[in-house]
């Protein structure tokens, strides 16, 4: 399959004190596994999923269908359109940093899905300071986004020239390790001998090397594709309609004068008390304006209530009896 360019996936600005580095997203990973489309045998038409009823085994209208919260087995909350709606996070276009903590802080189990970040408009020299901050400091940013209505939590990561996002799995959706058959911590209460772990550490080291990771292939790919190649090769491969792709709106953003906002945000809440006045006449001199991330940190600002309910309500959707319906 022909490799495509790198596609923009948002737009906006990593925020830190009283900076703002516009950047774009990129994604840092590909899907390999095999989709397996439904088509009609018939015409070809791709297939959908009907809205069913499980338990008549007939089709409901969409007007028909509601939305709820198991709360206990059986029992359902149904939810409006305008109540989820109005649970779903402000947009932001920002990956707001909340907090820096040592590069090893974070497990790896956290770790979801990472994206590339690259600077545009003026953003270059300010991206290039972090990035070689957070080297220097053996620190990594811990930030809050939200992509598509949904709130992330992300670690901001420096990699070679550039920054990492990479989304976080949040504190709730990881798994205890409480009920698993687990031998005992310590390895002699384990029944390991040192003799055994001696073999052990020698067999490791036998097998140990770089990290290389083109050397590690999805088999069950690789032969599908070669059958899917020797099928059309043959002349078996069969037109489908596409349908349209829709497109994201994307907004930027600039920055201001580097080394002040650096100042003001070191100065803490004195700094940022007057940034707002100060930012605008910026603006003025270099014929710039503010950018939509710095509106929407100082408006979440004003409402801190809104913001506290909504971090709090994740705290009864942890019971592992409630499931969307």
């Amino acid at each position: 399959m022909p490799a495509s360019s790198p596609r923009v996936l948002w737009k906006g600005a990593i925020s830190f004190g009283l900076v703002h580095i516009p950047v774009a997203l990129y994604s840092a990973t590909q899907d390999g596994s095999i989709d397996f489309d439904w088509l009609d045998k018939r015409s070809m038409d791709p297939v959908g999923y009907k809205r069913i009823n499980k338990k008549t085994g007939k089709e409901i209208a969409r007007e028909n269908i509601v939305r709820g919260v198991e709360w206990e087995d059986g029992q359902y909350v149904v939810l409006t359109d305008k109540e989820i709606a109005d649970a779903y996070p402000r947009t932001l276009q920002t990956i707001e940093i909340e907090r820096f903590v040592p590069a090893d802080g974070i497990p790896f189990i956290h770790l979801d899905r990472p994206y590339y970040t690259a600077p545009i408009q003026r953003g270059a020299k300010v991206y290039a300071l972090l990035r070689e901050a957070l080297v220097r400091t053996g620190r990594i940013g811990v930030a809050r986004v939200v992509i598509q209505t949904k709130e992330h939590l992300a670690a901001l990561v420096p990699a070679g020239p550039g920054l990492v996002l990479n989304l976080l799995r949040w504190g709730a959706d990881i798994r205890s390790w409480e009920g698993l058959p687990l031998p005992d911590a310590d390895a002699r209460k384990a029944g390991v001998n040192d003799r055994e772990l001696k073999m052990a550490e020698q067999l490791i080291d036998d097998m140990s090397g770089e990290w290389k990771p083109e050397e590690y292939e999805d088999r069950f790919r690789d032969r599908i594709m070669a059958l899917v190649e020797r099928k059309a090769e043959a002349g078996q491969a069969q037109d489908v309609a596409k349908l349209e792709p829709q497109e994201q709106a994307s907004s930027g953003a600039k920055i201001l004068d580097l080394t002040e906002l650096l100042q003001r945000s070191l100065r803490g809440g004195k700094g940022r008390a007057a940034a707002k006045d100060d930012e605008a006449d910026e603006g003025e001199d270099d014929g710039s304006t503010r950018t939509k991330a710095a509106a929407g940190k100082r408006a979440a600002a004003k409402a801190p209530a809104k913001r506290a309910t909504a971090k709090s309500a994740p705290a009864r959707k942890t019971a592992p009896r409630r499931k969307a319906a």
